[in-house]
């Protein structure tokens, strides 16, 4: 664990630190469009990789599991940088899931004293964008989006 402590996001979502459970968080990174949306790449995930990038995240900020009605849906972290990254399985996305994690992950970026969020979105991936800036992001560059906190 990233001893980070469980964050309640709402009523329906709940944050849960995380834990190596590969045979749970594999199967979102299984699809090709899941793949390209957040890293630009045209194959998926095998378990090296895997665990290879949640080595990095978890041990580089606060890495939590999306848990949505008690079912682990994706996973958002806050880096030491100040970037947020997230993943909703294609099942999950559109129900506003994602804004809901990435409003709590301010809050934390507040708590842990941060001045701004960075989120870092290809260009391709319009809904991701329009997501943070519904939110209040700005682009600050072609592929780079900023948040500034109070």
């Amino acid at each position: 664990m990233n001893g980070s402590a469980e964050r309640v996001v709402d009523g329906e979502i709940t944050l849960v630190p995380y834990y190596p459970c590969p045979e749970i968080t594999l199967a979102w990174y299984q699809d090709p469009d899941v793949c390209r949306q957040c890293d630009n790449i045209d194959h998926v995930y095998d378990l090296e990789l895997l665990g290879r990038m949640y080595g990095f995240l978890s041990t580089h900020g606060k890495c939590y599991y999306i848990s949505y009605l008690g079912e682990l849906v994706g996973d958002v972290t806050l880096r030491d940088n100040a970037e947020v990254c997230i993943v909703v399985s294609k099942p999950f996305q559109n129900r506003h899931i994602g804004r809901r994690c990435i409003l709590n992950m301010l809050d934390l970026a507040r708590e842990s004293g941060f001045a701004e969020v960075k989120a870092n979105i290809y260009s391709f991936n319009t809904q991701s964008q329009r997501m943070f800036l519904s939110i209040g992001f700005t682009r600050i560059a072609e592929e780079w989006y900023s948040y500034k906190l109070d």
